[in-house]
């Protein structure tokens, strides 16, 4: 049921699915690790901010903030390693992970779903021919949507056409000797 407050359109009692979004087009793509690298993300963050709040009472009761200069700076750095460097790291890691593509086929514009730094979902709305794949295979990006790097599982595709449109695959394949040769002289 959708009803209209000011303008804004509202909806409530809704019974489809929460992964239905008809303003993104026809969900082809849900990754499998979704909560897994949520709550890997989340985990990590809390014991960071566990790590921040503690380390003052741990210095105080271990007598380390009145040992030397030294031993403060190694502790700090040794603790900060861990609070600032793990999430930071899972982070760039796992930007890139879709948790749901959808597709528009009047506008063939796909749209990502994908997790920002906060934990809170982003969305990426790209065209089919933003799409590049990369020339070397790169551990965490199956393809790049304009400068973004995303990586899907390619066999979590409910239709295998879905994603060779999306990679390009299903456009004719066109090679131009000309070029190539014109390419060649110039090196």
């Amino acid at each position: 049921q959708v009803t209209s407050f000011q303008g804004v359109a509202l909806r409530s009692l809704c019974t489809s699915s929460s992964y239905d979004h008809p303003e993104h087009g026809r969900l082809v793509y849900k990754g499998n690790l979704a909560k897994a690298v949520l709550g890997v993300r989340f985990f990590s963050y809390s014991t960071s901010v566990f790590n921040l709040f503690m380390m003052p009472y741990l210095m105080l009761k271990t007598g380390i903030g009145f040992e030397s200069l030294f031993i403060q700076a190694a502790f700090c750095g040794l603790i900060g390693f861990f609070t600032f460097v793990t999430p930071v790291t899972l982070h760039i890691l796992t930007k890139g992970y879709v948790i749901r593509l959808y597709y528009k086929d009047e506008m063939d514009t796909y749209t990502a779903i994908t997790y920002n730094a906060v934990l809170a979902e982003k969305v990426t709305v790209f065209h089919q021919k933003d799409v590049k794949i990369p020339d070397i295979t790169k551990m965490f990006t199956t393809f790049y949507a304009k400068t973004k790097s995303m990586l899907v599982n390619p066999t979590l595709f409910p239709n295998p056409q879905d994603y060779n449109h999306l990679m390009g695959y299903d456009k004719s394949f066109y090679f131009n000797l000309e070029e190539e040769k014109e390419v060649g002289e110039r090196k």
